[in-house]
């Protein structure tokens, strides 16, 4: 079902998908660690009450909100995006994935990816 230069192909499939990873990965992190920083630069001397627990803000829950949030530079959503960023990264390679093997007229293997991709999404979409 596969061409007959997969093993090049393959190859370089995989080269392109580490580097997917790589990248996301450093992506996060570096949102993350900005989030972390605009966080403590504007709650600097606050002691935090752990005796009672604190949900997290209503406005993370609504998208809407959220990405507003993001956008007028508040900690918390910052850090937020960055722990979206690093969930959507192995998500983007199985996307990744699923196109590839299309390109490579690779059906089976298409079709398993399209499936786990689904249900990536599935309980990405559907976890409360």
């Amino acid at each position: 079902m596969s061409s007959q230069d997969s093993s090049f192909d393959d190859t370089r499939m995989e080269i392109i998908m580490g580097r997917l990873l790589q990248v996301g990965v450093l992506l996060a992190s570096v949102v993350v660690a900005l989030g972390g920083a605009i966080y403590l630069k504007a709650h600097h001397g606050n002691v935090p009450d752990y005796r009672v627990f604190a949900n997290e803000p209503i406005g993370l829950r609504d998208p809407g909100h959220f990405f507003d949030q993001v956008v007028r530079g508040e900690g918390v959503a910052v850090t937020a995006l960055g722990v979206l960023l690093l969930i959507a990264t192995p998500v983007a390679r199985v996307v990744f994935a699923v196109v590839s093997f299309a390109l490579e007229r690779d059906w089976l293997y298409m079709a398993i990816s399209a499936i786990v991709l689904v249900i990536l999404v599935f309980g990405l979409v559907h976890s409360s």
